[in-house]
């Protein structure tokens, strides 16, 4: 069992596969990208299975695949079957944008049985296809080609949630059409706060507070819903008349770093125990230099043990820091 110096058991690794994406999110990426890695100083697949497998030995039950943009990298469905395959994981989702996800999900079909994803989450910042193309500064995509790969994972009985970060003057006008989708389709609408990290640090964001204000004004009040629904830091609410239900992640003005339950996997095999902590183990090297199943494995513990008490992306635990140069993509989010 992975258990950290404040008794925090952790059980939850994010593993990114790549931190290239076909988007360049105003909030996630620099307008040219960031600098693409040499291919193999990424973790090949077998490789991130054989840590993952270490890690299901020590007590990981759930994997995130983020990016990046994970559906980008070639071979993504064999990947995910492999994971859901490996003793003790009890569920394998997926982060994605959602717009290569037609092409993915008929990859995943021709692996079955056990290949789909346990659940999908989707960034989708906005519905309005001027704002969709400002915020991705993509050009020749739009949010409707989004929607539709959404409503074929509803008919799969994939669950599916929503992540949509607000940033004022950007797309605060998005938080009622954003929670809409929830009203008619089972579906998880998350509100993000904005992390001011990399790219995001010159944006301000719409706090959790003041995102639930404006729903209530327009939908009515949001009732707590008991019990757990994920493995993260989300809380969530039901509104009257909704199909699905709406979340809230509020890093900066509300913290969870009491219960915080994950580890990160960089797509460049780098273990980091916080997101936004400078602590990262460097896994791929120890691996390509021979080191045996039994060696990683302490060296994983090791560094669990050292993770820290809280983020230092906010002021409510006293350790804020300035700057966070690193974006999104390049700590798998």
């Amino acid at each position: 069992m992975l258990i950290d110096s404040y008794n925090r058991i952790l059980d939850y690794l994010r593993v990114s596969v790549t931190d290239r994406c076909n988007f360049r999110c105003v909030y996630c990426m620099p307008a040219d990208g960031v600098e693409w890695k040499p291919h193999d100083s990424m973790l090949r697949f077998e490789e991130t299975v054989r840590l993952c497998r270490i890690m299901a030995d020590l007590g990981i039950r759930k994997i995130k695949v983020t990016g990046g943009e994970p559906l980008v990298r070639r071979g993504l469905a064999s990947f995910v079957k492999t994971l859901k395959e490996l003793p003790g994981i009890e569920k394998v989702t997926l982060t994605t944008n959602g717009l290569l996800m037609g092409a993915y999900l008929d990859e995943a079909e021709a692996l079955l049985p056990n290949s789909l994803p346990d659940g999908v989450n989707i960034s989708l910042d906005t519905i309005n296809p001027d704002r969709f193309r400002r915020i991705t500064r993509v050009e020749d995509s739009t949010p409707a080609q989004i929607l539709r790969w959404i409503d074929r994972l509803i008919e799969k009985n994939i669950p599916v949630k929503l992540n949509c970060v607000p940033i004022r003057d950007l797309n605060k006008e998005d938080i009622i059409p954003m929670a809409a989708l929830a009203k008619d389709k089972n579906v998880a609408v998350r509100f993000i706060e904005l992390m001011p990290l990399g790219s995001a640090a010159g944006l301000e964001p719409v706090t959790g507070d003041e995102t639930a204000a404006i729903l209530e004004q327009a939908y009515g009040a949001l009732v707590p819903l008991s019990g757990i629904h994920g493995s993260g830091p989300a809380v969530y609410y039901s509104l009257p008349g909704f199909a699905g239900k709406i979340g809230f992640i509020n890093p900066l003005t509300h913290g969870f770093c009491e219960s915080c339950n994950r580890l990160r996997l960089s797509s460049e095999g780098f273990l980091k125990p916080c997101l936004s902590s400078d602590l990262a183990l460097d896994l791929k090297t120890l691996l390509r230099s021979g080191a045996s199943d039994a060696e990683l494995a302490g060296e994983i513990i090791a560094t669990a043990a050292k993770k820290p008490q809280f983020h230092t992306l906010s002021r409510i635990y006293g350790t804020a820091e300035e700057e966070h140069p690193d974006g999104m993509s390049e700590i798998g989010g």
